[in-house]
């Protein structure tokens, strides 16, 4: 166990406790385990984490300030194919009735707002991915 020499178990266990983030806190614990001589192939067993991936977040704490080795890099992913003005907009069109959109229902289920979407937006988006979607306009509200 010759890793995280120079990181300080304090300075671990203080920033466990200001962290908000699981994984985040999962990471801290694992440093915390690992200078408690808890060998990498107990916590692999302990966390579910392939060694692999314990001795590169060991060395982000080795290489980075603790602030920085507990968050991973930004990842830009994939651009949404919906703008944010059209989201704005569809968010709206879901506030009124589908009736007043043209449709016959009278509820905006998945599969319709699916449609719309293609309809009005030209996007087309798996239902699964609609859902996800209106999860997020309702946890904006």
């Amino acid at each position: 166990m010759d890793k995280l020499a120079d990181v300080s178990a304090d300075a671990l266990r203080t920033a466990l406790t200001d962290v908000e983030s699981a994984k985040a806190a999962k990471r801290l614990m694992v440093a915390l385990d690992y200078k408690d001589d808890v060998s990498v192939a107990d916590l692999t067993d302990r966390y579910g984490i392939p060694r692999s991936t314990l001795y590169y977040w060991l060395d982000r704490f080795e290489e980075q300030s603790i602030a920085d080795a507990i968050e991973d890099e930004p990842r830009p992913g994939r651009p949404p194919r919906l703008t944010d003005d059209a989201r704005e907009t569809l968010q709206a069109d879901l506030d009124a009735d589908p009736t007043a959109h043209g449709y016959d229902d009278e509820t905006w289920t998945p599969e319709l707002v699916q449609a719309h979407i293609e309809r009005e937006y030209g996007v087309s988006y798996s239902t699964g991915h609609v859902r996800r979607l209106l999860r997020e306009f309702d946890a904006g509200r």
